[in-house]
């Protein structure tokens, strides 16, 4: 290591370790701020682990009422295809990537948007459509000077980035859609909600712990720590994660749910590779085999075994793999 990068590596280890300590001290005036201590620290902790991973962030005002907040790849390689990868609904991009960006890193020119409403991206506008976020992020990306990319999206993050693709057919070469329920139709949408038996709303913007572990218990198929952990904690975290623009949130999953559905979806150009896990409660594997037939010759269908609806997070490696072998279009080394 070169002493400039030693440098900046020391520099960011100090200032981060001197951020978690002034938190610490006002944390620890009273015991219930606790868990805001831990879940925050957490936060720095990741967003430490993006710079470690060569990426820094960085805010673009579109105008004067729309903000959009990225993590971006530090030194540009002209080598390397550009790829921006999309979020769902959990949180900010740093909680959801967390096991992604450091492999996909070391492939690929990493942009990875906070979606309006999450993390730092902000809009005053009344627009809630997944139109105006992929609108949105490539007004952004052209803001860095990002023209060509290939773009990657779970869940919700799936919807923006087929609108993407749809939208900007010149500028997203390839698409990687990973268990998202794009074009599924009135019947399976009705099936799933008469499942699910809660608004999604009061699911996927939680207000309350038991609220947060059917959330959880709805995403992973593998058993996982809502089970264990004590209600004050998963609070707070609804707190960290959730409580931000939680309004907004909501009106998003309203405005998917009151649109009609279109198991037509139009025939976008692009090569597409479809990722599932074949245990996804939320959107079943039958709408990634509809989808398949659609797209007909231009998409390619990958099922994750014992994976549930947030693969990125149960099977990291397989869908990893997955993607570098099909943006860079040879075989992962």
């Amino acid at each position: 290591m070169d002493s400039a990068k030693l440098w900046r590596f020391i520099s960011i280890y100090l200032s981060t370790t001197l951020a978690i300590l002034r938190y610490a001290l006002h944390c620890f005036s009273t015991l219930n701020s606790l868990p805001s201590l831990l879940f925050k620290s957490m936060d720095t902790a990741l967003s430490l682990y993006f710079r470690f991973c060569g990426l820094s962030p960085c805010t673009i005002d579109l105008d004067d009422q729309t903000t959009m907040h990225f993590w971006t790849s530090n030194h540009r390689r002209f080598d390397r295809p550009a790829l921006i990868m999309v979020h769902g609904y959990g949180g900010a991009s740093t909680w959801q990537f967390v096991h992604q960006v450091g492999p996909l890193s070391r492939k690929f020119n990493l942009y990875i948007p906070d979606l309006l409403f999450f993390g730092e991206s902000y809009s005053c506008k009344s627009d809630r459509s997944d139109y105006f976020q992929a609108r949105c992020v490539v007004r952004g990306l052209r803001g860095l000077g990002v023209e060509r990319f290939a773009a990657y999206g779970i869940s919700y993050g799936g919807f923006v980035a087929h609108r993407m693709a749809e939208m900007y057919p010149d500028a997203v070469e390839k698409l990687v859609i990973v268990n998202s329920g794009i074009g599924w139709s009135e019947e399976q949408r009705g099936e799933q909600l008469q499942k699910i038996g809660r608004h999604p709303a009061e699911i996927f913007v939680p207000k309350h712990p038991n609220d947060l572990r059917l959330l959880v218990n709805l995403s992973m198929h593998k058993p996982n720590w809502t089970g264990w952990a004590p209600d004050f904690l998963l609070r707070e975290f609804i707190n960290v994660m959730y409580n931000h623009c939680r309004k907004e949130k909501i009106e998003l999953i309203e405005h998917l749910l009151q649109k009609q559905p279109d198991s037509n979806i139009p025939v976008i150009t692009q090569e597409t590779l479809l990722i599932w896990g074949d245990q996804d409660k939320v959107f079943p594997v039958e709408i990634a085999q509809d989808i398949h037939r659609h797209l007909e010759q231009k998409s390619r269908l990958e099922i994750i075994k014992d994976t549930g609806h947030g693969a990125n997070m149960e099977s990291p490696d397989a869908v990893n793999s997955l993607i570098i072998s099909f943006v860079s279009g040879s075989p992962n080394s």
